[in-house]
């Protein structure tokens, strides 16, 4: 049984653009506490400080040090996940660390070891595998709803590649690309949904097909896993087609889809400083942090069983099955809140997240084999599925 009166303690390391689209959830969760944070900017230190109280450091060893803090929330650029999650978890602080977990299978080995040397908990995410309709689906899965999963689809189209990024976020080596940004909230969900071990990953990418952001912007890939359950997964983060008109004209963000007059690359075109652009991102106030209407998501997914097939959208689920088609509506109230409920658990209550190292791992070991596939033609046997 969960309790208000105890709530974590919680830091936060990096107050960009993921801190920002996860505020609001912190901030109505009432089982965790956000009491202190470390980032480089002043202006947003000055801004987390006005919308939450608590302390703002600009280096993250102070923040480590504070007895305050039980938890940190580490949403720094991939590059630096094992480095802050490392110092974090040292220190005997439980680490909720954003996906990618690290960019390195053996960084990901790494941190799962100190946790379990320190007795500390690992949670990666926010990832979609936390969304409402993914968690409904899941459980009419395991009540027999559709019978056997025998295949999943998924496929999301963006204008990812074409937001304002850092160079880092446009080098593969460096954590960059829709490989290690995007393909892991896909496969975050499949694996949730396919409740089973993967065994092997057959994929393309075709490469970078813009030389000016010459990183993968595209992927399409077979996962095969236990059970003869398969799943292809397709992604295009190149703004041309829009995903989210399969979607309701919902965002991923649970945001209403506006209209805009231009379109991702002409924006981009016009700016002159895209890393200033980037950076003017962070958090400013929670009121400028987006509001969502309905539950986030990542495109279309689809899961066909023996007996039935379910539809994800942002609102629930449609089942269809020999007695036609219904709706399971999933109820909502602040997206993300799967995230915080899951730390509060497993701190509080020492029980184990779903989306432990492990788990972080194992969708970290699919994209690399996704590029690995790739690169070589060949399908990947993986090796780190089983928790």
């Amino acid at each position: 049984m969960f309790s208000i009166s105890d709530p974590v303690r919680l830091g936060a390391v990096g107050l960009g653009r993921a801190f920002s689209l996860t505020a609001r959830a912190i901030a109505a969760n009432p089982y965790v506490e956000l009491v202190a944070a470390a980032e480089l900017n002043e202006n947003h230190r000055q801004a987390f400080v006005k919308a939450f109280g608590g302390r703002a450091y600009a280096d993250i060893s102070d923040l480590i040090a504070d007895a305050d803090v039980e938890a940190i929330y580490i949403s720094t650029p991939h590059g630096l996940h094992k480095e802050h999650a490392l110092a974090a978890i040292t220190a005997g602080k439980s680490v909720l660390v954003e996906k990618p977990m690290t960019i390195s299978l053996e960084d990901a080995s790494t941190l799962i070891a100190a946790a379990e040397q320190m007795g500390v908990r690992l949670v990666v995410g926010p990832s979609h595998s936390f969304d409402g309709p993914v968690a409904l689906a899941s459980k009419l899965i395991d009540q027999g709803k559709i019978g056997r999963v025998r295949m999943i689809h998924a496929f999301y189209a963006t204008d990812f590649l074409y937001r304002p990024r850092t160079p880092e976020e446009l080098s593969t080596e460096l954590g960059g690309g829709v490989v290690f940004s995007q393909a892991v909230h896909q496969v975050d969900v499949v694996r949730r949904l396919a409740s089973a071990s993967a065994v092997r990953v057959t994929a393309r990418t075709g490469g970078a097909w813009d030389p000016k952001r010459p990183t993968e912007g595209a992927y399409a890939m077979l996962i095969d896993f236990e059970d003869e359950i398969f799943a292809s997964l397709t992604y295009s983060g190149y703004a041309h087609f829009d995903g989210d008109r399969l979607m309701d004209d919902v965002s991923e963000l649970g945001t209403p889809k506006k209209i805009q007059s231009k379109s991702a690359r002409q924006t981009l075109a016009s700016v002159s400083d895209e890393e200033a652009v980037k950076a003017s991102r962070g958090f400013v106030s929670l009121d400028s942090c987006p509001q969502s209407e309905t539950h986030e998501h990542f495109g279309q997914v689809l899961v066909f069983g023996d007996q039935g097939d379910l539809r994800l959208t942002p609102r629930g689920v449609e089942v269809s099955d020999a007695r036609g088609r219904y709706f399971v509506e999933a109820p909502f109230c602040t997206n993300r809140a799967e995230v915080f409920d899951t730390l509060y658990a497993a701190v509080r209550g020492k029980k184990a997240p779903l989306q432990d190292g492990k788990w972080g791992r194992a969708s970290l070991e699919i994209c690399h084999a996704l590029l690995a596939s790739n690169n070589t033609g060949e399908t990947i046997e993986l090796q780190f599925q089983k928790g």
